[in-house]
């Protein structure tokens, strides 16, 4: 395929019929990973800013006016009942993401131009004209996801390596990414971006395939998605992911199966927020299950200071940032639908050995900013020149929070003032409510002795009291801890009986500036 370049305001078109932006060139996965190998070996080259002026100049409004023409998808010719869009360049989005078909082992550039949008404004229209143009911002999937005949989105792929996807009745809350480096710690981070895309022509009754090509100064990478959408017999979206990763330079710190989402206040932090909203957020905790089957809850925070968690794990079963509370009256906002977010549930597939699990927490006081960054970082330091590959799974829905019923799990926290209610209590004492329902707690045998264990790294627990709630059907633990100092206390709580652990275990950072 002929590069295009750029004349005067318009895009150009190729200098000859021998440079034919249709020409196919041979593709697989394995060939596109070689590639990408290949590039590593040379200096990273920033694209080019390759926007017309108008569009550069674009605002959030003017960007917003630009609409794709649902009629000009591509793929309606398909019985496979998978319809193509693109997004249009500009604003956010300068730099061009090339997308090509793939059909018989064949590579075929899939080209778009002002025609397939509507811009409600003419000015704009004359500038552009009519030819194709250089690339595009990224591109979305429809697909009848909630009922026959209506084509709702399945998943998008928009700016830098961010994509998100949906189940069934679910609305976009929190993100994927390709690929993390270096975030929020010393130094800038780097943000690779996927700079081409290969999707399979879509087949009835298969998933749904797409390659992408990743840049950025330290890396080059292959990636597959094999998407599997949620229908009438799964609320869940699913994809296979396959990340083979080439390294121009040393990297601080490696970030796979990246997560993005939002979290401004639930019950636990609620009191710093003037809003009729009982919560507001994409997603209220991280969960994970151990390679032990140990699951673990962390509820999200937002405080005043940067927050930053670590869980070391080996072969983790899977990890993700959930979205616990299904009910409208939890969030009583009749636009933003936050009960309707997705969980994302990553896991890994093969043998990803030792590492951690990193939450970081970036104080905000808007729900426009996504503040809360999950992924794991693998123990071995990556060098220049190492090539490393992962599988994993990424699952969108609902995602019940332990559908085998092993461990009950937690429905809330909620936090306060520590000490007696009515009399005046010691600044430095927090008091926690946890709330377990479901699993085991469901079915033990009356007389059944519970037990607390309870613990409070760099504070001290001073009180814990269990008891049975029957107005809402859950087992409540209230624990006061007492602050030794400024440092972050690292909470743990879970309950047993007769040597057997019944829930799982919660988990919780409390910061002074709470």
């Amino acid at each position: 395929m002929a590069a295009l370049g750029l004349l005067g305001t318009g895009f150009a078109v190729p200098a000859s019929a021998d440079e034919s932006s249709a020409q196919s060139m041979p593709f697989d996965f394995d060939a596109l990973a070689e590639r990408m190998r290949q590039r590593a070996t040379t200096a990273h080259a920033a694209p080019p800013a390759a926007l017309p002026a108008p569009l550069a100049q674009l605002d959030y409004d003017g960007y917003r006016r630009i609409q794709f023409r649902a009629e000009n998808a591509r793929w309606q010719d398909n019985d496979a009942q998978y319809h193509l869009h693109a997004f249009h360049p500009g604003w956010l989005y300068p730099e061009p993401v090339k997308l090509y078909e793939v059909s018989g082992g064949e590579a075929t550039p899939l080209l778009f131009s002002a025609d397939d949008f509507d811009y409600h404004d003419p000015e704009l229209v004359e500038e552009l004209g009519h030819d194709d143009f250089p690339g595009i911002a990224g591109f979305r999937i429809n697909h009848p996801l909630n009922r026959d005949g209506a084509f709702d989105e399945l998943v998008s792929f928009l700016g830098a390596s961010y994509f998100r996807a949906l189940g069934r009745d679910n609305i976009y809350g929190l993100s994927a990414r390709g690929l993390v480096i270096n975030s929020w710690g010393e130094g800038p981070e780097e943000f690779p971006r996927f700079s081409e895309f290969y999707l399979e022509r879509p087949v009835a009754g298969e998933p749904l395939t797409i390659y992408a090509a990743l840049e950025s100064e330290s890396v080059t990478g292959a990636y597959r998605f094999v998407i599997t959408p949620a229908g009438p017999d799964r609320q869940e979206t699913s994809m296979e992911v396959t990340a083979r990763l080439f390294f121009r330079h040393d990297v601080r710190e490696l970030g796979v199966a990246p997560l993005t989402s939002m979290f401004v206040f639930s019950d636990v932090n609620r009191s710093g927020f003037d809003d009729y909203r009982p919560q507001v957020h994409d997603s209220n905790g991280l969960a994970i299950e151990r390679a032990t089957g140990e699951r673990l809850w962390r509820p999200l925070n937002n405080t005043a200071t940067l927050g930053n968690s670590y869980f070391g794990e080996t072969d983790p079963r899977s990890f993700g940032l959930f979205q616990r509370g299904r009910a409208f009256e939890s969030y009583q906002d009749a636009g933003a639908h936050y009960e309707r977010r997705p969980s994302l549930r990553v896991e890994p597939l093969g043998d990803w050995g030792a590492g951690l699990v990193r939450l970081i927490e970036i104080p905000t006081r808007t729900e426009t900013d996504d503040n809360i960054v999950a992924f794991w970082i693998p123990s071995e330091p990556v060098k220049a020149g190492d090539a490393r590959e992962f599988n994993y799974r990424l699952i969108w829905g609902d995602l019940e929070p332990q559908p085998d019923g092993d461990h009950a799990y937690v429905t809330e926290t909620l936090a306060g003032q520590g000490g007696v209610s009515g009399v005046e209590n010691a600044d430095n004492l927090r008091k926690f409510v946890i709330d377990f329902t479901g699993g085991p707690l469901e079915s033990l045998p009356g007389g059944a002795t519970i037990d607390v264990l309870a613990t409070a790294s760099g504070g001290k627990v001073e009180t814990s009291t269990l008891s049975y709630v029957p107005a809402s059907g859950v087992w409540r633990l209230v624990i006061d801890v007492a602050s030794d100092g400024p440092a972050p206390i690292e909470l743990k709580a879970y309950l047993v009986s007769g040597g057997h652990v019944l829930t799982e275990t919660w988990l919780y950072q409390w910061r002074d500036d709470q």
